[in-house]
Protein backbone atom coordinates (compact mmCIF):
# COMPACT_ATOMS: atom_id res chain seq x y z
CA UNK A 1 0.00 0.00 0.00
CA UNK A 2 1.27 3.41 -0.85
CA UNK A 3 2.26 6.12 1.82
CA UNK A 4 -0.98 8.28 3.10
CA UNK A 5 -3.17 5.59 1.54
CA UNK A 6 -4.80 5.33 4.26
CA UNK A 7 -5.72 8.56 4.43
CA UNK A 8 -9.21 8.52 1.47
CA UNK A 9 -10.42 11.74 2.11
CA UNK A 10 -10.19 15.11 2.60
CA UNK A 11 -7.45 17.67 0.50
CA UNK A 12 -3.92 15.89 0.31
CA UNK A 13 -2.25 18.66 0.60
CA UNK A 14 -2.87 17.81 4.76
CA UNK A 15 -0.90 14.96 4.68
CA UNK A 16 2.58 15.34 6.06
CA UNK A 17 4.80 13.60 3.33
CA UNK A 18 2.66 16.08 0.92
CA UNK A 19 3.61 19.44 2.88
CA UNK A 20 7.48 17.79 3.20
CA UNK A 21 7.30 17.87 -0.15
CA UNK A 22 6.14 20.49 -1.09
CA UNK A 23 8.35 22.65 0.97
CA UNK A 24 11.29 20.68 -0.65
CA UNK A 25 10.24 21.68 -4.42
CA UNK A 26 9.48 25.35 -3.10
CA UNK A 27 13.41 25.54 -1.89
CA UNK A 28 14.29 23.71 -4.94
CA UNK A 29 12.61 25.20 -7.76
CA UNK A 30 13.34 28.61 -6.15
CA UNK A 31 16.83 27.68 -6.52
CA UNK A 32 16.92 27.46 -10.21
CA UNK A 33 14.31 30.07 -11.23
CA UNK A 34 16.16 32.99 -9.62
CA UNK A 35 18.99 32.08 -11.43
CA UNK A 36 17.79 31.08 -14.62
CA UNK A 37 17.77 34.23 -16.80
CA UNK A 38 19.53 35.92 -13.47
CA UNK A 39 23.18 34.04 -14.54
CA UNK A 40 22.84 35.08 -18.18
CA UNK A 41 22.63 39.04 -17.69
CA UNK A 42 25.57 38.36 -14.67
CA UNK A 43 27.89 37.01 -17.51
CA UNK A 44 26.54 39.71 -20.28
CA UNK A 45 27.94 42.30 -17.13
CA UNK A 46 31.21 40.02 -17.24
CA UNK A 47 32.20 40.67 -20.55
CA UNK A 48 30.32 37.75 -22.23
CA UNK A 49 28.50 38.28 -25.65
CA UNK A 50 24.65 38.34 -25.71
CA UNK A 51 24.48 35.44 -27.79
CA UNK A 52 26.80 33.28 -25.77
CA UNK A 53 25.10 33.94 -22.56
CA UNK A 54 22.61 31.45 -23.03
CA UNK A 55 25.33 29.17 -22.64
CA UNK A 56 25.24 28.73 -19.10
CA UNK A 57 21.33 27.76 -19.35
CA UNK A 58 22.58 25.12 -22.40
CA UNK A 59 24.73 23.60 -20.01
CA UNK A 60 22.56 23.63 -17.37
CA UNK A 61 19.82 22.06 -19.20
CA UNK A 62 21.57 19.56 -20.59
CA UNK A 63 23.40 18.03 -17.66
CA UNK A 64 19.79 18.12 -16.04
CA UNK A 65 18.44 15.75 -19.04
CA UNK A 66 21.58 13.76 -18.68
CA UNK A 67 21.02 13.15 -14.79
CA UNK A 68 17.25 13.01 -15.37
CA UNK A 69 17.93 9.22 -17.64
CA UNK A 70 20.25 7.99 -14.42
CA UNK A 71 18.16 8.40 -11.93
CA UNK A 72 16.33 5.33 -12.17
CA UNK A 73 19.74 3.23 -11.96
CA UNK A 74 20.81 5.44 -9.20
CA UNK A 75 17.55 4.90 -6.94
CA UNK A 76 17.93 1.13 -7.74
CA UNK A 77 21.56 1.02 -6.52
CA UNK A 78 22.03 3.38 -3.42
CA UNK A 79 17.94 4.15 -2.77
CA UNK A 80 15.99 7.07 -2.55
CA UNK A 81 17.41 8.59 0.40
CA UNK A 82 20.81 8.67 -0.20
CA UNK A 83 20.06 10.31 -4.21
CA UNK A 84 17.37 12.86 -3.09
CA UNK A 85 19.70 14.50 -0.79
CA UNK A 86 22.66 14.25 -2.94
CA UNK A 87 20.43 15.95 -5.65
CA UNK A 88 19.63 18.49 -2.62
CA UNK A 89 23.00 19.55 -2.09
CA UNK A 90 24.21 19.28 -5.70
CA UNK A 91 21.35 22.16 -6.44
CA UNK A 92 22.27 24.22 -3.71
CA UNK A 93 25.36 24.12 -1.96
CA UNK A 94 27.63 25.04 -5.06
CA UNK A 95 25.94 28.09 -5.69
CA UNK A 96 28.51 30.39 -3.49
CA UNK A 97 30.74 29.40 -5.85
CA UNK A 98 28.79 31.67 -8.51
CA UNK A 99 30.72 34.56 -6.17
CA UNK A 100 34.25 33.77 -7.40
CA UNK A 101 34.08 34.86 -10.53
CA UNK A 102 31.96 36.34 -13.58
CA UNK A 103 33.42 34.49 -16.54
CA UNK A 104 31.34 32.41 -18.96
CA UNK A 105 32.91 28.94 -18.40
CA UNK A 106 32.79 28.95 -14.98
CA UNK A 107 29.62 29.86 -14.23
CA UNK A 108 28.91 27.47 -17.03
CA UNK A 109 31.01 25.10 -15.13
CA UNK A 110 29.10 25.41 -11.89
CA UNK A 111 25.74 25.13 -13.21
CA UNK A 112 26.58 22.06 -14.37
CA UNK A 113 27.04 20.75 -11.17
CA UNK A 114 23.77 22.42 -10.39
CA UNK A 115 21.90 20.68 -13.44
CA UNK A 116 22.51 16.99 -11.52
CA UNK A 117 20.69 17.81 -8.81
CA UNK A 118 17.83 19.45 -10.23
CA UNK A 119 17.95 16.55 -12.53
CA UNK A 120 17.26 14.43 -9.48
CA UNK A 121 15.16 16.64 -7.77
CA UNK A 122 12.67 17.12 -10.84
CA UNK A 123 12.33 13.00 -11.23
CA UNK A 124 12.20 12.30 -7.59
CA UNK A 125 9.71 15.21 -6.38
CA UNK A 126 6.74 13.61 -9.55
CA UNK A 127 7.87 10.30 -7.87
CA UNK A 128 7.30 11.29 -3.98
CA UNK A 129 4.26 13.23 -5.24
CA UNK A 130 2.98 10.39 -7.07
CA UNK A 131 3.52 7.54 -4.19
CA UNK A 132 2.78 8.98 -1.12
CA UNK A 133 -1.06 9.48 -1.84
CA UNK A 134 -4.11 6.49 -2.96
CA UNK A 135 -3.59 5.81 -6.81
CA UNK A 136 -7.02 7.26 -6.59
CA UNK A 137 -5.86 11.15 -5.42
CA UNK A 138 -2.73 10.89 -7.74
CA UNK A 139 -3.51 13.09 -10.04
CA UNK A 140 -4.49 15.79 -7.33
CA UNK A 141 -1.38 15.52 -5.73
CA UNK A 142 0.62 15.96 -8.83
CA UNK A 143 -1.32 19.03 -9.71
CA UNK A 144 -0.13 20.09 -6.71
CA UNK A 145 2.98 19.22 -6.86
CA UNK A 146 3.15 21.46 -10.31
CA UNK A 147 1.24 24.63 -8.75
CA UNK A 148 3.97 24.59 -5.85
CA UNK A 149 6.48 24.66 -8.87
CA UNK A 150 5.25 26.95 -11.03
CA UNK A 151 4.05 29.59 -8.72
CA UNK A 152 7.34 30.45 -7.44
CA UNK A 153 8.61 30.62 -10.57
CA UNK A 154 6.32 33.34 -11.39
CA UNK A 155 8.57 35.83 -9.17
CA UNK A 156 12.06 33.91 -8.84
CA UNK A 157 12.46 34.59 -12.96
CA UNK A 158 12.18 38.49 -12.92
CA UNK A 159 12.90 38.85 -9.82
CA UNK A 160 16.76 36.74 -9.80
CA UNK A 161 17.18 39.59 -12.95
CA UNK A 162 16.41 42.14 -11.22
CA UNK A 163 18.50 41.29 -8.21
CA UNK A 164 21.51 41.07 -10.66
CA UNK A 165 20.92 44.20 -12.47
CA UNK A 166 20.88 46.09 -9.55
CA UNK A 167 23.71 44.69 -8.31
CA UNK A 168 22.87 42.09 -5.98
CA UNK A 169 24.19 38.85 -7.16
CA UNK A 170 24.73 37.75 -3.33
CA UNK A 171 21.16 37.44 -2.26
CA UNK A 172 20.64 35.87 -5.49
CA UNK A 173 23.09 33.21 -4.39
CA UNK A 174 21.60 33.46 -1.04
CA UNK A 175 18.59 32.13 -2.03
CA UNK A 176 20.14 29.58 -4.89
CA UNK A 177 21.85 27.70 -1.58
CA UNK A 178 17.88 27.33 -0.21
CA UNK A 179 17.36 23.48 -1.64
CA UNK A 180 19.88 22.34 1.34
CA UNK A 181 17.47 23.52 4.01
CA UNK A 182 15.53 20.88 2.13
CA UNK A 183 17.51 18.06 3.71
CA UNK A 184 15.76 18.30 6.83
CA UNK A 185 12.11 16.68 4.53
CA UNK A 186 13.86 14.16 3.34
CA UNK A 187 13.86 11.64 6.13
CA UNK A 188 9.58 12.27 6.25
CA UNK A 189 9.75 11.67 2.13
CA UNK A 190 11.77 7.77 2.42
CA UNK A 191 9.30 7.03 4.71
CA UNK A 192 6.28 8.02 2.89
CA UNK A 193 7.34 5.61 -0.30
CA UNK A 194 7.28 2.31 -0.10
CA UNK A 195 10.11 -0.32 -0.86
CA UNK A 196 8.67 -0.72 -4.51
CA UNK A 197 10.13 2.72 -5.08
CA UNK A 198 12.93 2.56 -3.49
CA UNK A 199 14.20 -0.61 -5.50
CA UNK A 200 13.06 -0.06 -8.96
CA UNK A 201 14.46 -2.14 -12.50
CA UNK A 202 16.51 1.23 -13.53
CA UNK A 203 16.56 0.46 -16.71
CA UNK A 204 15.91 3.09 -18.66
CA UNK A 205 15.02 1.61 -21.57
CA UNK A 206 12.95 -1.34 -20.01
CA UNK A 207 9.37 -2.07 -20.34
CA UNK A 208 8.05 1.10 -18.04
CA UNK A 209 10.64 3.75 -19.84
CA UNK A 210 8.96 2.40 -23.85
CA UNK A 211 5.02 2.92 -22.22
CA UNK A 212 5.88 6.26 -20.64
CA UNK A 213 7.35 7.18 -24.29
CA UNK A 214 4.44 7.97 -25.79
CA UNK A 215 2.69 10.08 -23.32
CA UNK A 216 6.17 12.21 -22.78
CA UNK A 217 6.07 12.38 -26.35
CA UNK A 218 3.08 14.58 -26.62
CA UNK A 219 3.87 16.91 -23.74
CA UNK A 220 7.56 17.45 -25.74
CA UNK A 221 5.29 18.63 -28.92
CA UNK A 222 3.55 21.10 -26.10
CA UNK A 223 6.64 22.23 -24.35
CA UNK A 224 8.39 23.08 -27.64
CA UNK A 225 5.93 24.87 -28.69
CA UNK A 226 5.80 26.82 -25.20
CA UNK A 227 9.55 27.53 -25.45
CA UNK A 228 8.40 29.07 -28.68
CA UNK A 229 6.07 31.13 -27.05
CA UNK A 230 8.36 32.02 -23.79
CA UNK A 231 11.30 32.94 -26.15
CA UNK A 232 9.26 34.69 -28.95
CA UNK A 233 6.47 36.68 -27.90
CA UNK A 234 8.95 39.47 -26.41
CA UNK A 235 10.72 39.94 -29.77
CA UNK A 236 7.28 39.89 -31.67
CA UNK A 237 5.56 42.77 -28.96
CA UNK A 238 9.25 44.78 -28.13
CA UNK A 239 6.55 47.63 -26.77
CA UNK A 240 7.12 45.49 -23.36
CA UNK A 241 4.00 45.30 -21.77
CA UNK A 242 1.58 43.80 -23.20
CA UNK A 243 4.63 40.56 -23.60
CA UNK A 244 4.94 40.94 -19.73
CA UNK A 245 1.30 40.56 -19.14
CA UNK A 246 0.71 37.90 -21.76
CA UNK A 247 3.91 35.90 -20.04
CA UNK A 248 2.18 36.63 -16.73
CA UNK A 249 -0.92 35.33 -17.88
CA UNK A 250 0.71 32.74 -19.03
CA UNK A 251 2.29 31.38 -16.11
CA UNK A 252 -0.55 31.64 -13.75
CA UNK A 253 -3.13 29.72 -16.04
CA UNK A 254 -0.43 27.19 -16.31
CA UNK A 255 0.35 26.56 -12.81
CA UNK A 256 -3.02 26.79 -11.76
CA UNK A 257 -4.67 24.35 -14.87
CA UNK A 258 -1.23 22.02 -13.62
CA UNK A 259 -3.43 21.90 -10.41
CA UNK A 260 -6.93 21.90 -11.78
CA UNK A 261 -5.80 19.76 -14.22
CA UNK A 262 -4.68 16.60 -11.72
CA UNK A 263 -8.35 17.08 -9.77
CA UNK A 264 -10.18 16.29 -13.04
CA UNK A 265 -7.64 13.71 -13.72
CA UNK A 266 -8.56 11.68 -10.53
CA UNK A 267 -12.65 12.94 -11.10
CA UNK A 268 -13.37 12.34 -14.95
CA UNK A 269 -10.04 10.64 -15.88
CA UNK A 270 -7.50 10.95 -18.41
CA UNK A 271 -9.09 9.51 -21.76
CA UNK A 272 -10.64 12.76 -22.31
CA UNK A 273 -8.64 15.42 -20.45
CA UNK A 274 -5.44 15.03 -22.37
CA UNK A 275 -6.62 15.02 -26.09
CA UNK A 276 -9.24 18.24 -24.64
CA UNK A 277 -6.16 20.10 -23.23
CA UNK A 278 -4.45 19.09 -26.67
CA UNK A 279 -6.92 21.38 -28.55
CA UNK A 280 -7.36 23.86 -26.19
CA UNK A 281 -3.49 24.62 -27.10
CA UNK A 282 -4.42 24.74 -30.98
CA UNK A 283 -6.96 27.18 -29.93
CA UNK A 284 -4.59 29.49 -28.01
CA UNK A 285 -1.44 29.15 -30.75
CA UNK A 286 -4.18 29.88 -33.56
CA UNK A 287 -5.32 33.02 -31.64
CA UNK A 288 -1.74 34.05 -31.55
CA UNK A 289 -0.96 33.08 -35.10
CA UNK A 290 -4.07 35.48 -36.28
CA UNK A 291 -3.44 38.18 -33.85
CA UNK A 292 0.05 38.84 -32.89
CA UNK A 293 -0.36 42.85 -33.90
CA UNK A 294 -3.80 42.67 -31.61
CA UNK A 295 -3.52 43.60 -27.93
CA UNK A 296 -6.68 41.39 -26.63
CA UNK A 297 -5.11 38.83 -29.24
CA UNK A 298 -2.11 38.29 -27.63
CA UNK A 299 -3.37 38.25 -24.30
CA UNK A 300 -6.33 35.50 -25.18
CA UNK A 301 -3.94 33.49 -26.78
CA UNK A 302 -1.36 33.05 -24.07
CA UNK A 303 -3.59 32.87 -21.74
CA UNK A 304 -5.72 29.92 -23.45
CA UNK A 305 -2.58 28.22 -24.56
CA UNK A 306 -1.64 28.60 -20.67
CA UNK A 307 -4.67 26.30 -19.85
CA UNK A 308 -3.42 23.67 -22.51
CA UNK A 309 0.22 23.96 -21.24
CA UNK A 310 -0.27 23.16 -17.52
CA UNK A 311 -3.01 20.36 -18.13
CA UNK A 312 -1.00 18.28 -20.85
CA UNK A 313 1.85 18.58 -17.89
CA UNK A 314 -0.23 17.03 -15.41
CA UNK A 315 -2.43 14.83 -17.48
CA UNK A 316 0.18 12.93 -19.29
CA UNK A 317 2.38 12.26 -16.51
CA UNK A 318 -0.59 10.32 -14.87
CA UNK A 319 -0.84 8.72 -17.88
CA UNK A 320 2.96 7.86 -18.55
CA UNK A 321 2.87 6.77 -14.57
CA UNK A 322 -0.36 4.31 -15.25
CA UNK A 323 1.71 2.86 -18.36
CA UNK A 324 4.62 2.35 -16.07
CA UNK A 325 2.85 0.42 -13.46
CA UNK A 326 3.65 1.39 -9.83
CA UNK A 327 7.62 0.11 -10.08
CA UNK A 328 7.53 2.19 -13.13
CA UNK A 329 6.89 5.35 -11.45
CA UNK A 330 10.79 6.57 -11.12
CA UNK A 331 11.42 5.15 -14.49
CA UNK A 332 8.24 7.17 -15.85
CA UNK A 333 9.19 10.21 -13.81
CA UNK A 334 12.65 10.19 -15.32
CA UNK A 335 10.99 9.90 -19.34
CA UNK A 336 8.49 12.44 -18.85
CA UNK A 337 11.23 14.80 -16.93
CA UNK A 338 13.66 14.74 -19.64
CA UNK A 339 11.07 15.35 -22.58
CA UNK A 340 9.43 18.31 -20.18
CA UNK A 341 13.22 19.78 -20.51
CA UNK A 342 14.77 18.48 -23.79
CA UNK A 343 11.35 20.33 -25.34
CA UNK A 344 12.08 23.04 -23.65
CA UNK A 345 15.50 23.50 -24.28
CA UNK A 346 15.27 22.79 -28.51
CA UNK A 347 12.04 24.76 -28.70
CA UNK A 348 13.70 27.86 -28.79
CA UNK A 349 16.09 27.08 -31.28
CA UNK A 350 13.23 25.32 -33.84
CA UNK A 351 11.12 28.03 -33.66
CA UNK A 352 13.94 30.71 -34.25
CA UNK A 353 14.68 28.80 -37.45
CA UNK A 354 11.13 28.46 -38.46
CA UNK A 355 10.34 32.01 -37.68
CA UNK A 356 12.90 32.80 -39.34
CA UNK A 357 12.13 30.97 -42.19
CA UNK A 358 8.52 31.79 -42.64
CA UNK A 359 7.67 34.54 -39.78
CA UNK A 360 6.68 34.28 -36.09
CA UNK A 361 3.04 34.45 -37.04
CA UNK A 362 3.52 31.08 -39.30
CA UNK A 363 5.72 29.74 -36.97
CA UNK A 364 2.30 29.81 -34.15
CA UNK A 365 0.54 27.85 -36.42
CA UNK A 366 3.30 25.33 -37.77
CA UNK A 367 3.17 24.63 -33.75
CA UNK A 368 -0.40 24.38 -33.70
CA UNK A 369 0.02 21.88 -36.47
CA UNK A 370 2.28 20.06 -34.61
CA UNK A 371 -0.12 19.27 -31.98
CA UNK A 372 -3.20 18.89 -33.85
CA UNK A 373 -0.76 15.75 -35.46
CA UNK A 374 -0.16 14.16 -31.96
CA UNK A 375 -3.91 14.16 -31.14
CA UNK A 376 -4.06 10.72 -32.72
CA UNK A 377 -1.23 9.85 -29.96
CA UNK A 378 -3.19 11.65 -27.34
CA UNK A 379 -6.12 9.94 -27.91
CA UNK A 380 -4.42 6.19 -28.03
CA UNK A 381 -2.07 6.55 -24.75
CA UNK A 382 -5.29 6.91 -22.76
CA UNK A 383 -7.11 4.24 -23.93
CA UNK A 384 -7.84 1.46 -21.35
CA UNK A 385 -5.71 -1.64 -22.23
Amino acid sequence: MDGGAEQQTGPVWRLPAVRALLAASVLGFTSYAVTLSALPSYAVQGGAGVGGAGLVTTVFLAATVLTQLVVPRLVARFGLGPVLAGGLLSLGAPAPLYLLGDGLVWLSVVSGVRGTGFGVITVLGATIAARAVPVARRGESLGLYGLALGLPTLAAVPGGVALVLSGHLLVVVALATLPVLGLLAVPALVRAVPAAVTAPSGDPTGPAARAAAPPALVLLVVTLAGAGLVTFLPIARPDGLIATLALLLFGITGALSRWGGGVLADRVGTRVLLPASLLVGVAGLVVLALGLDVDALVLLGATVFGLSYGGVQNTSLVVAMARAGERGTTTASAVWNASFDAGTGVGALVVGVVAAAVGLDLAYAVLAALLVLVLPLAVRVTRPG
